[in-house]
């Protein structure tokens, strides 16, 4: 290369139109190897069917699908399962497919090329394609539609099996649920039973008892009070009657008796005419006497008394005063007994006062052991009752998927044989290689003109080594020149007639 020249597109068309040989041989050469290797490539055909997924019949406000996953995750994991050796391999028996390949192959790297050849690929989110390439359109067709087969029936097994697995997931989860709660409750129960009277819920029926038996106590304290003021009247009396000076008659009689009912009749006669003089008609004492003297005259009515020795006479004053002390002796004998047993009574209701105030101060600490008990008891129950809702669903949705309802794929477009190789893609092959072997020969006319050092026009020479021309002498011919120009003419004449060539088989074998 001549040291300062320099290049333009006229100088760089010049030296194309120069060197159009060795621009034109590699490209020629390139492409024609290109169409003969194309033409030797076997053809592949593709068939591919378009499935559809359906969603469930039912609608989901109705029965809930246990299958939430994304269609792109659950065709990932059918493809993981229908791509497994053991189904590709039975595939490819069923077929015979990649005859040539088995007899130099392992099953294993077949198996590896069937999964390269099968293409799964989501369309819109509700649908997706399968597809297969292969040699033959026919068994193309029909390994295709298997393929389909197998992701509808692998869909419907998937989504039964789910729905099976996880009813029986939940009912033993609500099992185990439903054995703590027993034992909860069971707890619970023994709780109840060993601090009963204890428990906040009764709090408002102890502070009620003992409120009713601080009342009862009160009554009872009344009452005793009434008696013990009565007590009080009737020993004033019996001090009365007993200050009250005896008769001669009857201080003369050796033992005085009580008498004679008659003779009692009369002293109570007596004692309620003084009565009667003393206090009103509707006096306790008034009326008591009168009832005894009404016994005695019924007595006397009904058994007449006998007559008997006349012993010393007693005065009617001094027997009523006689039998008005008996009666009340009697009557304080009776209340000392009712007031002792009113003082037993009270005595009682204060230990049942005791024990139900022992009680409500308890009532804290077995509320604050019945909150830790009853907090886990109402989570297990919450627990529980979700657990039996879900156990319902997910047996609407395992018996949704047994009959098939559920969400299904469809094929919505069949396979069908190709009509047309789907590879290789011969025209691309062609026309990369066309082009590559026309960058080869401008790398080569590029590196010719690098290392050639003639000089070819007259401005070269000025703008190379800076003088002017004289004159300018013609190429003449010589016999080496000639034979140098035939040869490259033979040259371009062999390499186009080998594109011709590989052209012409290129066309025929598509035309087979």
């Amino acid at each position: 290369m001549i040291v300062g020249k320099q290049f333009g597109p006229e100088q760089i068309l010049a030296i194309v139109r120069r060197r159009w040989w060795a621009v034109l041989l590699p490209c020629v050469v390139v492409a024609g190897a290109a169409a003969l290797v194309s033409a030797k490539l076997p053809n592949r055909f593709r068939s591919e069917t378009l499935i559809l997924v359906v969603p469930q019949r039912v609608p989901e406000t109705y029965v809930k699908s246990t299958v939430t996953s994304r269609i792109e995750d659950r065709l990932q994991s059918i493809s993981q399962q229908i791509l497994s050796r053991t189904r590709l391999e039975r595939i490819i028996q069923d077929f015979d497919l990649y005859r040539r390949q088995r007899r130099s192959s392992i099953m294993e790297d077949i198996v590896e090329g069937m999964r390269r050849d099968i293409d799964v690929q989501v369309v819109k989110g509700d649908a997706f394609r399968v597809s297969f390439t292969g040699e033959e359109p026919k068994t193309v067709m029909k390994v295709t539609e298997r393929l389909a087969s197998l992701f509808i029936e692998e869909n419907l097994r998937d989504r039964a099996v789910l729905a099976e697995d996880s009813y029986e997931f939940i009912e033993t989860q609500l099992e185990d649920a439903r054995r703590r709660l027993v034992q909860h409750e069971k707890t619970l129960e023994e709780y109840r039973r060993k601090f009963s009277g204890e428990l906040p819920s009764q709090l408002d029926a102890n502070l009620q008892l003992i409120q009713n038996t601080q009342m009862q106590i009160q009554t009872l304290n009344d009452s005793m009070a009434r008696d013990r003021d009565r007590r009080l009247v009737l020993e004033r009396l019996m001090a009365d009657a007993a200050s009250t000076p005896e008769t001669p008659a009857v201080a003369a009689a050796a033992e005085p008796g009580p008498g004679s009912r008659a003779q009692q009749l009369e002293a109570e006669k007596e004692n309620l005419r003084q009565l009667q003089m003393r206090l009103k008609p509707e006096h306790p004492d008034v009326i008591r006497a009168k009832r005894s003297v009404a016994r005695l005259e019924e007595s006397l009515a009904s058994n007449p008394e006998p007559s008997a020795p006349r012993g010393p006479r007693v005065s009617a004053a001094d027997a009523a005063r006689q039998n008005r002390l008996k009666e009340v002796s009697g009557e304080l004998e009776q209340l000392d007994r009712q007031l002792a047993k009113k003082e037993s009574d009270e005595k009682q209701l204060r230990a049942v006062i005791d024990r139900y105030q022992t009680r409500v101060e308890a009532t804290p600490t077995r509320e604050s052991e019945m909150l830790e008990l009853t907090r886990d008891y109402d989570t297990l129950q919450k627990t529980y009752a979700s657990l039996l809702t879900k156990k319902e669903d997910s047996k609407l949705a395992a018996n949704l998927e047994r009959r098939q309802i559920g969400e299904q794929f469809k094929i919505l477009d069949p396979a069908r044989v190709a009509e047309k190789p789907f590879s290789p893609n011969r025209l691309r092959i062609n026309g990369i290689a066309a082009l590559a072997g026309l960058l080869l020969g401008l790398a080569l006319a590029a590196l010719l003109e690098m290392n050639d050092t003639t000089v070819k026009t007259d401005d070269e020479i000025v703008q190379s080594f800076a003088l002017p021309v004289l004159a300018m002498v013609p190429v003449l011919g010589t016999p080496e020149r000639e034979g140098t120009r035939w040869r490259r003419l033979v040259v371009f004449a062999s390499s186009f007639a080998l594109v011709v060539i590989s052209v012409g088989l290129v066309v025929w074998k598509l035309r087979q």
